[in-house]
């Protein structure tokens, strides 16, 4: 009888990474949803980024679980120490199982605090109400005058037309 064993294995199904294997750090990044797009985790890797405190320019540099990064996402700094490399960009609960946020709750803005706002250019009524609203503060007299006492110093230069003409 002959054995018609193969001589070589068979493949070995694909199992989850361990924790010596190494990924992309875009790709990392993009794992555990810290940005929307692989594109964006990779121009973030060019921008002011620390792996184990070291700056890192390349979106390949491979990452390994027990790393640190640290980066700026928006207004916050985050500190971030990897536990996992990740296999695929998961839900929510899967991602933040790939890391240990080092980084201190940032404390939540005071309501009654005045808060900067965000947009383009002002409209006339806001920049009224700004206007008036600064005026107060510094205790400037309202700019409600009546017509008669406000003087635009329109007449003055009609005036000096006049005594000018031939």
């Amino acid at each position: 009888m002959s054995d018609k064993t193969p001589s070589t294995p068979a493949a070995a199904p694909q199992s989850a990474p361990q924790a010596s294997e190494s990924i992309r750090l875009d790709k990392w990044l993009w794992h555990a949803r810290f940005f929307k797009s692989r594109s964006l985790a990779a121009a973030a890797v060019r921008g002011p980024l620390r792996l184990n405190g070291n700056p890192v320019s390349k979106p390949a540099q491979p990452v390994r679980a027990g790393d640190t990064l640290t980066f700026t996402q928006g207004d916050r700094v985050r500190v971030i120490r990897i536990l996992a490399p990740g296999t695929r960009r998961g839900p929510a609960p899967e991602a933040q199982a790939l890391y240990q946020d080092l980084q201190p709750e940032a404390p939540k803005p005071d309501a009654a605090a005045p808060q900067a706002r965000r947009g383009g250019r002002p409209t006339g009524k806001a920049r009224r109400d700004f206007d008036a609203a600064v005026d107060s503060a510094m205790g400037h007299a309202s700019d409600t005058a009546p017509d008669d006492t406000l003087d635009t110093g329109f007449d003055a230069a009609r005036d000096r037309r006049d005594d000018t003409a031939p």
